[in-house]
């Protein structure tokens, strides 16, 4: 693993969010850095499986198995864990392949002290789905923010740097995580791929980070003056805000977390990730005097903090200026499909 000195999260206790993880949805509400909290999980029945053992930790999550069918990954030991895209980005280095949720769990073990075996790795599998009563039985106190919780168990890996829209809670079971953070203004730096052909649903960094190509991506070396790095052990869980980019690895002979997704707009708003391939489609194509333009117009209409620029407007005829309820975004999400027919 190639290293810096690189600063660290936020560290906090569960003694900061006063008696254990009461207060911890308020806590985070609004946060725009990363947050590590030292043990916020370690009382989960799940974490002192798996401190007992790799085979206690299987035996526990099988009591809520009903003969789940996962997605899994498999990577050739010579990988080494890495998930990435093949040697002409024509494909993946890795296959796909469903298999029952004790057999993925099953192949975890047999190989768990085999230091050259390939990487198995399950990942975002919405927990209520595959292991139904497993959150009930493992609380935190978010409740309020409506998460959906997911598992991610696997042997040795690496996850590519990547940003997530959604505020993101990991909190890890077994094993450990090391975590690499960079904000979203490191974007340019990081060497993103492709948006429309990824390993996983998310654009990610082309950057080796054991061993980055410093002449092949010089602005690498920027980024990581910018990076915050954090190991997790059992029990811990890191608050990821929206958008910071993240890189994962697990290092362990079997690594679990569970993680929180949740989003402080309403579902209906959908996903602004539609509004960056629109804008590749339509303005990236303009001249540049035209791109400033639109930028000074997006700045104006989107970006501005001034919540009274548009008080010269009757607010019946604000339209989408004014405050959005599930009525109006639907009226002028078939105004726009409308729209883009022609």
């Amino acid at each position: 693993m190639w290293q810096r000195r690189c600063a660290k999260p936020e560290t906090v206790t569960t003694s900061t969010l006063e008696c254990s993880q009461s207060g911890l949805a308020e806590y985070l509400t609004g946060r725009d850095e990363p947050l590590v909290i030292e043990q916020l999980v370690a009382e989960w029945p799940l974490v002192q499986a798996a401190k007992a053992s790799n085979e206690s930790l299987c035996d526990y999550l099988l009591e809520f198995d009903r003969g789940a069918v996962v997605d899994a990954i498999r990577l050739p030991a010579s990988a080494d864990g890495r998930m990435f895209y093949n040697d002409d980005i024509t494909g993946f280095n890795f296959s796909r392949v469903k298999m029952l949720f004790k057999t993925a769990l099953g192949a975890l073990l047999a190989e768990q002290h085999n230091s050259t075996a390939e990487t198995l790795y399950v990942g975002s599998t919405t927990v209520d789905s595959c292991l139904p009563g497993l959150l009930g039985k493992n609380k935190i106190a978010i409740e309020s923010l409506d998460p959906l919780g997911t598992l991610w168990i696997g042997n040795k890996s690496r996850i590519a740097a990547h940003y997530d829209a959604p505020d993101n809670l990991i909190c890890v079971a077994s094993g450990k995580r090391r975590v690499t953070l960079f904000p979203p203004s490191q974007t340019k730096n990081l060497y993103v791929g492709p948006l429309h052909f990824t390993p996983a649903g998310q654009p990610i960094s082309m950057v080796d980070f054991s061993a980055p190509d410093l002449n092949k991506y010089p602005r690498f070396e920027e980024a990581m003056k910018h990076a915050l790095v954090v190991e997790l052990l059992p029990g811990d869980a890191l608050y990821i805000p929206s958008m910071w980019w993240h890189h994962i690895e697990g290092t362990e002979s079997i690594n679990l977390l569970i993680n929180y997704w949740w989003r402080d707009v309403p579902a209906y708003i959908g996903r602004s990730e539609n509004a960056l391939y629109h804008a590749l489609l339509t303005l990236k194509q303009l001249p540049k005097a035209q791109r400033r333009a639109w930028q000074a117009l997006f700045d104006h209409y989107v970006f501005d903090d001034d919540g009274t620029r548009f008080n010269h407007i009757p607010p019946s005829k604000q339209g989408p200026l004014s405050e959005l309820d599930e009525n109006t975004v639907r009226q002028f999400k078939a105004w726009l499909v409308n729209n883009l027919k022609h």
